[in-house]
């Protein structure tokens, strides 16, 4: 089967890039330009014509990658056209006049690539994220990952595993030769210092995820103090309804921000308050579970609110900033209790003091990315995996003898296979759907 699409973005633009790549390649080329095959990897001009009734369609640039030398490993070409609608459309339906030819599905050409042996997973998601970085520390993270440090990094460590593995296994081939001392003490020592390893990699604040992700921050508090308009106030639009009414918000409103190049998702919730409406509730609900999973969160108050303590758990007063708005009222109000927590006195009506809180962010930003030189985890499924490696290896080390071979040789199968899936080493059909997925149709 041969597959085409739309690698460039939709809309209307100066050219478009539309990419085929599979068995049936050149007999997409020969019904569509009626030439011989131009140089591989040479731009070439050409005519662009209907593969039915011959009438031209454009005029522009075709590129022709014979395999296994091109992205999928396929013979692949790409068709640069003028990026008309009209054009675009045009070319898809010529290609699909023709016997063995399909659109791609969303990240199809990547997915070949990974089975032909063209990119391992990492570089393979490492290309989605790029496509999808919004901000500079995003696009570094990406780079970073397609330079292949993580996957080096992963495979050194299950090669390393391999090793031990292959020793046990020795043993239990050949049961009647004793293995020395010293090698048991080896195996022992390195299982040690590899689950060593991988624990400094889990410990690592999911930095990468949030770069990734986006650093998430949720404003809270009780109605009325003015959540939704210092939303509004960090996105610079309207994204919130904002209204003197208690209670307007009532569900979860997210907004992406770029903060000094660093990736933000910053969440307006429900006001915190004791209510008998059901909606409500469930409202006030939602906003305290996104105080628990948020990275950092600011509680909103003015100067008359009353004791919101008994609203948050400890946990969540200690990665948050407390924030008084409505300074413009009056701070002969407030409490002595809410002096304890030092907070930062705003208005946002009148604009005071609010580069005191976008620069309060902006330090707890940099101290929560200034450990991510190295980054080995952008992704949940590589942390499950480490995790489950982790706990293999920690199941092997725990065995107080090499006597029980065959257990502890299961262990070590179990902990190279976590690694394996990371990079794409061993069978993982099951989650190529969800990673693929994820890519835009034409990559």
């Amino acid at each position: 089967m041969t597959i085409y699409a739309l690698s460039s973005g939709p809309g209307s633009s100066g050219i478009a890039v539309i990419r085929v790549s599979g068995s049936d390649t050149k007999k997409v080329l020969e019904n569509t330009t009626n030439l011989a095959l131009p140089k591989p990897k040479v731009a070439s001009i050409r005519k662009f014509i209907d593969s039915k009734t011959k009438d031209l369609i454009d005029e522009g640039i075709l590129l022709w990658f014979p395999g296994p030398q091109s992205y999928t490993g396929e013979d692949m070409a790409e068709f640069h056209v003028h990026g008309s609608k009209s054009v675009i459309d045009a070319l898809h339906s010529s290609i699909s006049k023709i016997e063995g030819c399909r659109l791609a599905e969303p990240g199809e050409f990547t997915k070949i690539a990974f089975q032909n042996g063209k990119v391992n997973l990492l570089k393979a998601e490492s290309i989605s994220d790029l496509i999808a970085s919004e901000t500079e520390i995003q696009r570094q993270q990406a780079i970073k990952l397609m330079s292949g440090k993580s996957s080096d990094k992963f495979n050194f460590l299950r090669e390393r595993l391999l090793k031990i593995l292959s020793k046990i296994e020795a043993k239990i081939d050949f049961p009647e030769e004793d293995l020395p001392d010293d090698i048991l003490l080896n195996i022992n020592s390195e299982a040690k210092s590899i689950r060593e390893e991988i624990r400094k990699i889990l410990n690592d604040q999911k930095v990468g995820e949030r770069i990734r992700e986006g650093f998430k921050i949720a404003i809270v508090g009780p109605t009325n103090v003015g959540k939704s308009s210092l939303l509004n106030y960090l996105s610079k639009r309207d994204v919130a309804i904002v209204s003197e009414i208690a209670g307007t918000t009532r569900d979860i409103i997210e907004a992406h921000l770029n903060l000094d190049g660093y990736p933000v998702v910053i969440s307006d919730t429900a006001g915190i308050r004791d209510s008998k409406d059901e909606i409500e509730k469930k409202g006030i609900k939602l906003a305290l579970k996104k105080a628990e999973n948020a990275d950092l969160n600011i509680i909103l108050i003015e100067p008359k609110s009353v004791d919101f303590r008994d609203f948050f758990k400890d946990e969540l007063l200690n990665k948050s900033i407390l924030v008084v708005n409505k300074m413009d009222l009056g701070l002969n109000q407030i409490s002595s209790y809410i002096k304890k927590y030092d907070p930062i006195y705003i208005s946002i009506k009148d604009e005071i003091n609010l580069d005191k809180l976008i620069n309060f962010i902006r330090e707890n930003l940099k101290n929560k990315f200034m450990s991510s030189e190295d980054i080995f985890i952008t992704r949940e499924r590589h942390r499950i995996n480490l995790e489950q490696c982790f706990e293999c290896l920690k199941n092997f080390e725990e065995k107080k003898s090499l006597e029980d071979f065959d257990k502890a040789a299961e262990d070590l199968r179990l902990a190279t296979r976590y690694l394996g899936i990371i990079v794409g080493k061993v069978d993982v059909e099951e989650i190529l759907g969800s990673i693929f997925n994820d890519f835009c149709i034409g990559k």
